[in-house]
């Protein structure tokens, strides 16, 4: 059995479309060739890769399962090609993370600049994602490395942690909870809250919480940002629940009050997520180095 790598790219391309003919423009082909070469595919693999009728094409179980080994067969590709440019070095290269809200707000962009500086040749692509999407892109080759907070579910990885993120509970000055030393959750859901866009890691993860207490989570105004999210708690127009790091950086400008947040998951790990770390390109191990020294 033979694979072509410009086969598997092509099946990536189309599985990704919405259509066959999207598929085969973004791989540079016409619909025509790109359909001869997904028949010649499904041919010798012995079973239907896709769905085609009028709307556009489907993944079969068995293209979900190609689908996967692709991902990581190209990436492997990647690899290689990354490695051997400078014979392992870190100076060049192309680095996908995945990465949840307070990463990719708070304290990635200022060690990516650093790690960018030093090294003109590599570039980066963060994407913002939810925890579950986080390990699944790894898992599936589609990221290099995933940073999220709290348990990791998931077999295959390796998950080196390498911080603590406390979540805390930010007030106006005059409001009724500001004198308290902490505060449940329970508690703060008699109050509106100044919450993320939907979508976000840390408003998922509040409302799962949330729903454990048998009530509801009142959300006055939804914002991109924790520093949306301050400024208008300390308009007074309700109160958040942030990164304590986010926290005391907007502390100092604005007018907060911050207060402990009583919960056991309101303190959660922070962790990288690869799949094998020896295996990455040496880009990939030089940002982690950098977030953990000792990895």
């Amino acid at each position: 059995m033979h694979f072509d790598l410009a086969d598997l790219r092509l099946f990536i391309h189309i599985a990704e479309s919405p259509s066959l003919t999207q598929g085969a423009k973004r791989a540079f082909l016409s619909p025509a060739a790109a359909s001869a070469r997904i028949k010649a595919l499904e041919s010798q693999l012995e079973t239907r890769l896709l769905y085609r009728d009028s709307r556009g094409v489907e993944v079969t179980p068995a293209g979900e399962r190609l689908l996967q080994h692709a991902r990581l067969i190209m990436r492997q590709v990647d690899y290689l090609k990354s490695e051997f440019t400078q014979y392992g070095g870190d100076s060049t290269g192309h680095m996908r993370i995945f990465a949840n809200t307070t990463a990719v707000t708070e304290f990635l962009p200022e060690i990516l600049a650093g790690f960018l500086s030093k090294r003109p040749g590599v570039t980066v692509d963060l994407q913002e994602r939810l925890s579950r999407d986080i390990v699944r892109g790894v898992l599936d080759g589609t990221a290099d490395m995933g940073i999220i907070a709290g348990p990791v579910e998931a077999s295959g990885l390796q998950v080196l942690h390498f911080s603590t993120d406390h979540l805390v509970l930010i007030l106006p000055v005059d409001h009724p909870l500001a004198t308290q030393p902490a505060v449940t959750l329970e508690q703060t859901l008699a109050y509106q809250h100044i919450g993320l866009h939907e979508g976000s890691t840390l408003l998922s993860f509040l409302r799962e919480h949330v729903e454990r207490t048998g009530k509801q989570l009142s959300l006055r105004i939804q914002v991109s940002s924790f520093e949306a999210i301050c400024r208008m708690v300390e308009a007074g127009v309700g109160i958040g629940i942030i990164p304590e790091s986010a926290a005391i950086r907007h502390s100092r400008t604005m007018q907060l009050v911050t207060v402990k947040l009583d919960e056991a998951w309101a303190v959660r790990e922070r962790s990288i997520i690869v799949r094998e770390l020896e295996a990455l390109p040496g880009t990939v191990r030089a940002l982690i180095a950098t977030l953990m020294p000792e990895a």
